[in-house]
Parts: structure tokens; C-alpha cells; sequence
């Protein structure tokens, strides 16, 4: 029977169990879509990767990400996660940052201290989220009418929109009915107040993926690259943040968001837990 390297990763926490978890299958290229599909199911984790040969000369590797339902374009934290994994198993990178190939492109990685960090790639919709769909998503979070300030489409291969809302308990005390929001990527924002939050970052974010195995996701890179270009977009952070998610989770994942000219980075810190074989 195959065997392949396989590691179970924490990702936007320095803290094992404290961030998302990732399952990464190195030197995966034997696998079929079918075996890759059904193994994601199984870990029952919001996503699960597949490290291969790249098809583009440019690209370190490649990767293949799926949920338990399908397989996505691009992801964040899967995107962090598989290059820790790919660096600790000895891939040495072609120039001074780390090309990663997956189904949207090619995606830059660096490294920051002990910490990686993705480029934010181009939105492929951001226009204003529909109001039915707005109302409905509204119902399904259990917010009374006017309590969403802003809301925009922040879709980058993930399919999410996101809204902003007045405060930090807002965010963390959303009881979501997932009936209503199925097929949705719903991500809620709110701006924490230092006099009163005692947290150490500037907002509070919560991802929800109604349907799916996970349906809240405890540190969502993707979410927060589309937000982080909506926000800075509009002048409604600062060049260099930190995000709290995960709090009504009993998480305590962190991404960190700088932007550096036209380019926004979108880093967090990866704990390895799991380090072993897998056989399919």
C-alpha cells in the first residue's frame, strides 16, 4: 500500500490547538482526484492539501486544496500551512521567496521572522453585496435591521462577502442559523476598542461556511486578504493590523495584515502537531 509524508499543522497560531487546523500530504503526485477528495473528507477538516510537482517552471511546488465538500482555487491558511510543511520536509526555494502554484496561479510567499506571509491576490469580485441577499444574510446572523454598517463582496477564488459591523461583542455573540446561509461564505469585521476590549489586536473577525464540515472557520487567510483590500481600499484601517478570530471558538488565532505599496501581505505564525506516514 502508498505511502506518503504527512503532517497535521495549526496555522495563525504560534499555540498548538489555539489556531486552524491543516492536513498536508506531501509528494502526493500518484493520488487521484477521487482519493484527494475523499481523504479531505475524512479528516473532517475545513481544508486539506496536496503537495505535488509544479507544472510551472516559475512555481517551488504545487498544491491542491480541498474541503470536505470540493475543491478550492486558492485558500489562505492552507496556502501558509503547506509551505511551513514543504520548507520543514527540505524544499529549498528557487529565489528569496517561495513560489506556490495552485488552481489561480502562481502565489508569492515570504518569510517574516518566524512567520510566513502570502501576497493577497486580485479580487475577482467586489462590487456591493445584492440587498435580498444582503436581507438574507442578515436574518441568517440573527441581526436586527441596520445593524450591518458596510458589506462588499470580497470574493478571491473563495466566495466570500463580508460585513462590517458597530462592535466587537456584536461579532463574537452571533448565533448563526446556517439554514439560511447555505451556499454561502459569510465573513463578519468589527473594529475592537482599546478601552474597552482587551485584546491584542484592531479587529475581531468570524468566517462562516454554512454547509460544510466546519462551518465556522477559526483563522481564515483568504477572508481576511479580501477584507484587508476592502478596508485599506477605502481607508478604513491602517497600513499594518492584526486580526483576532476564532475568540467565540475558544481559539485565538492571529493574522496579520501590512500593506507595503500597492501590495497587501497577509501573514500569521504555523505550529506543527502532527508529524508522521499516512497510507492510502
Amino acid at each position: 500500500m502508498p505511502t506518503f509524508d504527512f503532517k497535521q499543522l495549526d496555522v495563525f497560531s504560534r499555540v498548538a490547538l489555539k489556531g486552524n487546523p491543516l492536513a498536508v500530504v506531501l509528494g502526493a503526485d500518484s493520488l487521484t482526484d477521487q482519493q484527494m477528495a475523499d481523504f479531505a473528507k475524512w479528516t473532517n477538516l475545513s481544508e486539506t492539501t496536496f503537495l505535488l510537482t509544479p507544472r510551472d517552471p516559475r512555481a517551488d511546488y504545487r498544491v491542491r486544496i480541498f474541503t470536505t465538500l470540493k475543491e478550492l482555487p486558492f485558500a489562505g491558511h492552507p496556502t501558509l500551512g503547506s509551505c511551513h510543511a514543504w520548507l520543514q520536509a527540505g524544499g529549498i526555494p528557487k529565489g528569496e521567496e517561495i513560489i506556490q502554484e495552485c488552481e489561480i496561479g502562481l502565489v508569492r510567499i515570504r518569510r517574516q521572522g518566524d512567520e510566513l506571509a502570502f501576497i493577497a491576490p486580485p479580487l475577482i469580485r467586489s462590487d456591493a453585496v445584492e440587498p435580498p441577499l444582503l436581507e438574507r444574510v442578515r436574518l441568517g446572523l440573527g441581526l436586527p435591521p441596520g445593524a450591518i454598517l458596510r458589506s462588499q463582496w470580497v470574493d478571491n477564488g473563495a466566495g466570500w462577502l463580508a460585513l462590517m459591523l458597530a462592535d466587537r461583542e456584536q461579532v463574537l455573540g452571533l448565533q448563526p442559523d446556517y439554514s439560511q446561509l447555505l451556499g454561502l461564505a459569510v465573513g463578519v469585521i468589527a473594529a475592537c476598542d482599546p478601552e474597552h476590549d482587551a485584546v491584542d489586536a484592531q479587529f475581531e473577525v468570524r468566517a462562516f461556511i454554512a454547509g460544510d464540515g466546519a462551518q465556522e472557520d477559526p483563522a481564515t487567510g483568504s477572508l481576511n486578504a479580501g477584507v484587508a483590500q476592502w478596508l485599506l481600499g477605502e481607508g478604513l484601517a491602517p497600513e499594518r493590523y492584526v486580526v483576532s478570530q476564532g475568540t467565540a471558538m475558544g481559539r485565538a488565532g492571529r493574522i496579520r495584515i501590512e500593506r507595503h505599496g500597492p501590495e497587501i501581505w497577509v501573514g500569521g505564525a504555523v505550529a506543527v502537531c502532527i508529524d508522521g506516514r499516512l497510507q492510502l
